[in-house]
Order: C-alpha cells, then sequence, then structure tokens
C-alpha cells in the first residue's frame, strides 16, 4: 500500500500530460448538449463517482446521478437514454455489472465513456471512449494509485464537457502543481501518524463534508474501514445534522473535510455542534492548526485528491496501530465480482 501511494505523483503528472489527448478522445462522443449523466460504479470507483457528479453537474448544467446497477442486472430496467451520457467507472473493468449496465445503457441510446486502468478490458471494450488511467499494477487490496487517478480522470471529463470553463473551481493552470502538492504530502507522513494516535482505540468514527469534497469524505470513511475494521461513516455534513449526529457522546471521533470552499462555513457549524454534544472533532484542511493539513495552493476542485492521499496515510497508519496489515485487511480480495 505504501509503495504504491508513493507511485501517485508520478500517476497524475502522466495523466495531467495527456489531458489534451483525452479531452479530444471525449469530445469526439459527447452528446452536443447532454439531457444528463449517469454514472455507474462500485466500490472506491463509486467514491470517485461522486466527486464526478459534482464536477460534470457544475461543467454541464445538466443533472447527473449515480446508477443503481439492480435496476438492469436484476429487475432488467431498459429504459430511453437519447442524449446522455453514461460513464463506467472500474479499476480492473472486469466487475461484470458494471460492464453489463455500461452496455445497456449504450444499447438504450446513451453515448458510453469507461474510466478504467485497464485499457484492453471488458468495460473498455463497451464503451464508445475509453479514459485509461495508466496507473499501473496495484497489488495492495486498498486502493490508492487508482482512486486519485480516477479523481483526476474525472476532472479532465469535466473540462472536456465544460462549455465554459469558468464554471469549473480550478483552472489548467493549476494541474502544474498537483503534482507537487501530492508529493509534499507524501514526505509528510506525521499528521497522519499524530491523527491515528488520537483516534486509539475508537469504536467508531464520522468522517463529514459537504460540496465537492463529499466523494473524499465517502472514500476516506471506506479506506479506515477496509483497512482497519473500524466501522467509519463518510456523510454530508447537511445529512448527518438530519439525525444521525445523535450517535455523537462520550468523545467520539468526527472529521471534518474542508478546502475553503462555499461549504467551508457547515463544517465549522457542524464541529461546533459535535463538541457541544461531547464528540472530539478532527480536521483536514488547509488551515493553520488542522490535524490533517492540505496544501493551500490546491483549489477545492482539485482538492479532493490531497483529501485522498490525507485518508490513505490516516488508513495505513491507524492499521498499522492496530496490528493489522494494511495492504492484505482480512476476508478481502483485490477485484470484487458483483453481477
Amino acid at each position: 500500500m505504501a509503495s504504491e501511494m508513493a507511485e501517485q505523483p508520478r500517476v497524475l503528472e502522466a495523466l495531467a500530460a495527456r489531458r489534451g489527448e483525452l479531452t479530444a478522445r471525449v469530445r469526439a462522443v459527447l452528446p452536443p448538449a447532454p439531457a444528463g449523466v449517469v454514472l455507474v460504479a462500485r466500490g472506491s470507483s463509486d467514491n470517485a463517482a461522486v466527486y464526478g457528479r459534482y464536477v460534470l453537474e457544475l461543467a454541464t448544467g445538466r443533472p447527473v446521478a449515480l446508477a443503481a446497477p439492480s435496476l438492469v442486472t436484476r429487475y432488467h430496467l431498459h429504459g430511453d437514454l437519447e442524449g446522455w451520457l453514461a460513464v463506467g467507472v472500474s479499476q480492473s473493468g472486469r466487475t461484470p455489472e458494471i460492464v453489463t449496465v455500461l452496455e445497456q445503457l449504450g444499447a438504450s441510446g446513451a453515448r458510453t465513456i469507461a474510466i478504467t486502468n485497464a485499457a484492453d478490458s471488458p468495460l473498455a471494450d463497451v464503451a464508445q471512449a475509453t479514459i485509461d488511467t495508466a496507473a499501473g499494477d496495484e497489488l495492495a487490496v486498498p486502493a490508492t494509485k487508482t482512486v486519485t487517478a480516477q479523481v483526476a480522470a474525472f476532472a479532465v471529463l469535466g473540462e472536456a464537457a465544460a462549455h465554459d470553463p469558468a464554471r469549473l473551481p480550478w483552472t489548467a493552470g493549476d494541474w502544474d502543481g498537483l503534482p507537487g502538492a501530492v508529493a509534499d504530502l507524501l514526505a509528510d507522513p506525521e499528521p497522519a501518524r499524530r491523527t491515528a494516535a488520537a483516534i486509539g482505540d475508537a469504536p467508531g468514527l464520522v468522517v463529514a463534508a459537504r460540496g465537492i469534497l463529499l466523494g473524499a469524505a465517502l472514500e476516506t470513511a471506506l479506506k479506515l474501514k477496509e483497512t482497519t475494521a473500524i466501522l467509519a461513516e463518510g456523510a454530508s455534513a447537511a445529512d448527518f445534522l438530519h439525525g444521525p449526529i445523535a450517535v455523537v457522546r462520550d468523545g467520539l471521533p468526527v472529521l471534518t473535510l474542508s478546502s475553503g470552499g462555499p461549504a467551508a462555513g457547515d463544517l465549522d457549524d457542524l464541529a461546533a455542534e459535535v463538541r457541544r454534544r461531547g464528540g472530539r472533532v478532527l480536521t483536514c484542511a488547509a488551515h493553520a492548526g488542522a490535524d490533517l493539513p492540505l496544501p493551500a495552493s490546491v483549489p477545492e476542485g482539485l482538492a479532493s485528491v490531497g483529501v485522498i492521499v490525507r485518508a490513505q496515510q490516516l488508513a495505513h497508519a491507524l492499521a498499522l496501530d492496530r496490528g493489522i496489515d494494511p495492504d492484505a485487511p482480512f476476508g478481502l480480495s483485490k477485484v470484487t465480482i458483483t453481477r
């Protein structure tokens, strides 16, 4: 896991260098004015797709939704998606239900794009265009470099789909500093070790964000669950206030994620309420004093990459603290077959 985490600056730099090629490839199949976008994914890819939902809705001004694969594979729904874009996301490109659903959405009229680490996979075969993340083989069970590559791929897709680039919360020049910012985070693991020590033997943890960082919150929770066996819950800060906050008491750790965007005040309000209820607030943010500091040079639109890297460091450190091998969590395999 640690060695694959260390490859992320290289992977991101290579993907950024291919933005022009990938954008042209995607634009060749994009509907000129998409009616909407459907995203198909599972696991960490699903969390990257949540990021993609925000990016693509900002880019197109059209509704973007995550598909329910069972509607196709179990309920045999065949809809009319003429004029829609469908994006299938899978690291391996071999998850049967993702392949089946993307193929069916294409048969229903959608233009189809695959985001995968395997350009010769079944998912790429059924798509009209592929963004191959080219992250290289990933052997550890917890996905690391392939997830941040998928997030970057969605950013490229957003650029390709945007009629007005000003709608996106980053600029073309911001890509230049992203690999170096990630390298700086990886060279600074101590904050993650301190945060892992602060979590200690807590049986549960909440990870909260709002807006474009929500996918990163879900990925942080997943990485902690699968790597350390802690019962971690990723949540929208707004949703968490609608009832689930009742679980906060007796020092329960709540990790808030913020990149200083329009939703930053909502995370501050949530933190105050968590403290009032007796919870322990931990922060991942681009400000002084954050438990898991982020680079201030990376704008909100690309900050999910840095947050996910911090999450990987935290999961790795907490697993070691708990005597767990982070490369091979109990009972998990690298590719999960769902249909």
